[in-house]
């Protein structure tokens, strides 16, 4: 079988590409026919634009996908610090003064502070990919990436600084200046996040899967820190201080690595192509492809400091993006708040898998290493294709989820009683699958988004797509605080 025969077989074969749009012309000819990368997603395009755009150089090393893993890692690497610290935070709002945390009495800030962290870092979040938005085209992406990128550094510069403060006596404005710098975090990291996702949509479908696994394995690096802090520091504090230590390393590995980007060629190749073909500003300065076609698109100079419009972006994306809302709906829902509150059912033996590593291990290592392999399982798989009815009906079909995990072990539960899964093995199973299911089905829409509109509206369109997930995330966040409320 050759590339075009696999490629018909991964996209819904009635989906027909239009005139200037769809699949980007670098799409075509990188690896010989592998599809993502080597090959359009949608069959019958020729190469158009610019002779820039045609031949290109090769990434060496595969350094500019290495750039793009680590920035998606960076992307919602501080949310997950944030939420993997279960322990810290118990610790540091329970009325306990041992910092060994062997005991944590309850407290309605602790029972609820996973619930009220969801709703703090999605709300902003929201708030922050329309402003993206509206500054796509004013601001440039380094200003918007460099700026979020150093606001997350000092969040978790005086996160870290605050590990070793007393706050016993002030817990309740430790809770709220905790929400507030998660909201402050989560905002910037979304003007990041969609910034770049916006960038790699100029770029070929193997740069912005790199993008979107590398954000899953953010999650899964958060986790494996925690697991090991557990196993190796003497008590919750110094733990606490070594984890957030691992995070402020990535933010600045993050810069670092965004500073290194233009000077490679093979960035520096497409970034040229979309200053030519997109009116959105790439670079900062004159651009002399700008200049030289400038008179022969329609807008002129002054398209590059305009809105994007929105319609033809939604007319094209609207089902893909109603596929990313509900995707990241039904997770956030679940992860973490409930799924973090599941204990073993053999907890009163005593055992540190059952008391100490079960709800590290189970539900943060293993819903982000199943997200991580689904979302990996995207550059090699395109089933089902941008306009197959089979993509909403898999996403529905998650809704199931909601109610499997209310009725395992979760603790504790002052409402609903009943306990269907009474067996360890159970939450297991089921993580897993919200997890793979999350990163595949999550993925697929993301990577078509950018890909179905003319390139012109490629980073506008990445960011809508961003705006999508986010909103999921906020209205999941929401339900999920009734949730737990019902539980």
């Amino acid at each position: 079988m050759d590339g075009k025969e696999s490629l018909q077989a991964s996209v819904n074969s009635s989906y027909v590409a239009t005139t200037q749009s769809s699949m980007h012309e670098e799409d075509e000819v990188e690896s010989g026919g592998e599809v993502g990368d080597g090959t359009p997603l949608l069959p019958g395009e020729h190469p158009a634009g610019p002779l820039a755009t045609r031949h290109h150089p090769e990434d060496t090393y595969c350094m500019v996908y290495f750039i793009f893993f680590i920035l998606g890692i960076g992307s919602l690497l501080p949310w997950n610090f944030f939420i993997t610290a279960k322990h810290y935070w118990l610790f540091k709002l329970s009325n306990s003064s041992d910092p060994r945390g062997k005991e944590v009495p309850r407290s309605d800030l602790s029972d609820y502070f996973e619930s009220y962290l969801a709703i703090a870092s999605t709300v902003p979040s929201v708030l922050c990919l329309v402003l993206n938005y509206l500054l796509v085209n004013r601001l440039s992406p380094s200003v918007r990436i460099l700026t979020s990128l150093f606001m997350i550094l000092a969040v978790f510069a005086v996160t870290t600084v605050l590990v070793k403060v007393d706050v016993s006596g002030c817990r309740t404005q430790f809770f709220a200046g905790t929400l507030a710098s998660v909201a402050l975090v989560s905002g910037a990291s979304n003007l990041f996040s969609g910034s770049i996702f916006g960038i790699s949509g100029h770029f070929p479908m193997r740069i912005s899967q790199a993008l979107i696994s590398g954000q899953a394995m953010g999650g899964t690096l958060s986790a494996v820190a925690a697991v090991v802090d557990l196993a190796a520091a003497s008590d919750v504090t110094n733990s606490a201080l070594t984890y957030f230590l691992t995070a402020d390393f990535f933010i600045l590995l993050c810069i670092i690595m965004y500073l290194l980007l233009p000077k490679l060629a093979y960035s520096r190749h497409y970034m040229l192509a979309a200053t030519c073909s997109s009116s959105g500003v790439l670079s900062e300065g004159p651009s002399p492809c700008r200049e030289a076609e400038g008179h022969g698109r329609s807008g002129g100079a002054s398209g590059a400091v305009t809105i994007p419009p929105l319609k033809p972006i939604l007319r094209k994306t609207w089902v893909l993006g109603l596929c990313v809302f509900y995707v990241f709906f039904i997770s956030i829902i679940i992860f973490p708040a409930v799924s973090s509150g599941i204990e073993s059912v053999q907890k009163d033996s005593g055992s540190p898998w059952t008391t100490t590593y079960f709800v590290p291990l189970t539900s943060f290592f293993l819903y982000n290493a199943a997200d991580f392999c689904g979302r990996q399982a995207t550059a090699w798989l395109h089933i089902p294709g941008p306009t197959s009815r089979a993509l909403p009906a898999l996403v529905l079909s998650r809704t199931v989820l909601v109610p499997l995990f209310m009725f395992c072990n979760y603790q504790p539960r002052d409402h609903l009683h009943t306990v269907l899964f009474h067996h360890d093995l159970f939450p297991v199973v089921f993580v897993s699958l919200l997890g793979l299911t999350n990163g595949y089905l999550g993925t697929l829409p993301m990577i078509y988004g950018p890909k179905v509109v003319p390139r012109e509206l490629a980073e506008p369109t990445g960011v809508i797509m961003s705006f999508f997930l986010t909103l999921g995330l906020a209205a999941g966040s929401a339900f999920s605080v009734l949730i737990v409320h019902c539980i």
